[in-house]
């Protein structure tokens, strides 16, 4: 078999046959349609056969995933080194010492080795402090008894004579829940990264844990059965559960039926980055008295006229990404989008639904966008909403870029400065700009 054909996308980047030659004489057919018709489902790549091959437009998802004959490869627009750094920020995870012969490793790595690469670090950390033990009851004959003689089972032996007598006892374990997800995750990351270093590392963990912990699907219940048992004597596993919970959802596209990992490759939104990028950096950053909740729902502004509901269903509740309350006043609605605003045009569907957010809040109809931009002589943008006959003021959508790369910088400085200028950059993206 003929080694696929390769494509490197920027996020939001389209590419066709007449500008990119490997995707000239590209269709598809059998399993490569269905793979493609799912992934233009969930917006995650767009396929379009023209007549001369196949045009492929990426979005806000990044990673590498292959398609019949096509690699496409999603690249983000920051370094590797940053984005590391803002993930680690976003998702609460420890900044852990990488193996020396990794640390070369991180500006080749793409979206998915980054998280391979931190829960290698994760992993490696909680091996060297001894993985967790629970104790687990057991019924069982034991030549030395051990925990409590199990009467009603040597009862139902009718006396039979034996070297052994049935033992209830509660033998410590390294078989967990924490632990299977744990491996789960390792074994998952060998199968996601490209790069063989951190492919070679992490089936080296696995190994560590295999011959001791049980092997579960890597699927999202075995991480939610893992994460209910996270409290503070468990929360060093917390950063690696997240980890392997972002690998998972990265696979998690259910093709025709079939389990989620049959997606050949790794596709993350960095739209969900973006959100608990912001929703972390206002919620430390905004002034006293200021509270911040995530995706509030605005209850009651839709719902079925009465007596016009034939089917019985309940009304939607539009669901802006933030809502910013202060004593006193209505509160501020962000809703954050992975697209650089100031380069590309703002989609109808984007601003029909901040619209609805704005004119939700009457004695304040004001919503906005933040969204990611390196561009430094960006500023924000205005867009009023009126009354089309009358004239009347309605509301105001603003757009707010966010320079992830100043976040970045903000983030990782503990001068009294950088905290000024944190608290100044997150009045501004929740209230806009005060003159």
């Amino acid at each position: 078999m003929s080694d696929p054909a390769s494509l490197t996308l920027s996020e939001w980047e389209t590419a066709s046959p007449e500008t990119h030659d490997v995707l000239r004489g590209q269709f598809l057919d059998g399993d490569a349609r269905r793979v493609a018709d799912e992934l233009d489902r969930s917006r995650r790549l767009r396929f379009t056969e023209l007549q001369t091959g196949t045009r492929t437009a990426a979005g806000s998802h990044v990673g590498r995933v292959r398609v019949g004959g096509l690699t496409v490869t999603v690249k983000p627009k920051l370094d590797a080194g940053p984005l590391l750094r803002l993930l680690r920020y976003a998702h609460g995870l420890r900044r852990l010492k990488l193996l020396s012969e990794a640390e070369h490793l991180v500006e080749q790595c793409g979206f998915e080795d980054l998280l391979v690469l931190q829960l290698n670090a994760e992993a490696r950390e909680l091996i060297a402090r001894g993985l967790r033990r629970e104790a687990v009851g057991r019924t069982e004959p034991l030549a030395s008894p051990r925990g409590r003689i199990a009467v009603d089972r040597l009862a139902r032996a009718g006396g039979t004579a034996t070297a052994s007598l049935p033992c209830r006892h509660f033998p410590r374990t390294e078989d967990t829940p924490l632990n299977r997800a744990l491996l789960a995750g390792l074994r998952l990351a060998g199968e996601v990264t490209g790069l063989i270093e951190l492919k070679r590392d992490a089936r080296r963990l696995a190994g560590l844990l295999d011959e001791r912990v049980a092997r579960v699907r890597p699927d999202l219940p075995a991480v939610e059965r893992a994460e209910a048992r996270l409290n503070r004597l468990t929360a060093a596993y917390g950063p690696a559960l997240t980890l392997t919970r972002l690998l998972v959802e990265g696979r998690g596209v259910a093709l025709e039926g079939r389990s989620a990992s049959a997606l050949p490759g790794y596709l993350f939104d960095m739209n969900a980055f973006f959100q608990a990028l912001l929703s972390r950096f206002l919620r430390e950053n905004l002034p006293a008295g200021c509270s911040l909740r995530d995706e509030r729902g605005l209850t009651g502004m839709l719902r079925y006229a009465p007596g016009c509901n034939p089917r019985g269903r309940r009304p939607p509740t539009p669901r802006p990404d933030y809502a910013v309350l202060r004593p006193g006043e209505p509160p501020a609605l962000p809703d954050a989008k992975y697209r650089d605003l100031w380069e590309k045009r703002l989609p109808r569907e984007m601003l029909y639904q901040l619209v609805v957010y704005a004119v939700s809040r009457p004695a304040r109809p004001r919503a906005a966008i933040p969204y990611p931009t390196a561009d430094p002589a960006v500023r924000e943008a205005r867009i009023d909403v009126a009354d089309p006959l009358a004239g009347r003021p309605l509301g105001r959508v603003d757009l707010r870029p966010v320079n992830l790369t100043q976040i970045e910088r903000l983030v990782g400085s503990p001068t009294a400065a950088a905290r000024r200028e944190r608290a100044a950059l997150a009045r501004r993206l929740a209230f806009g700009d005060v003159r």
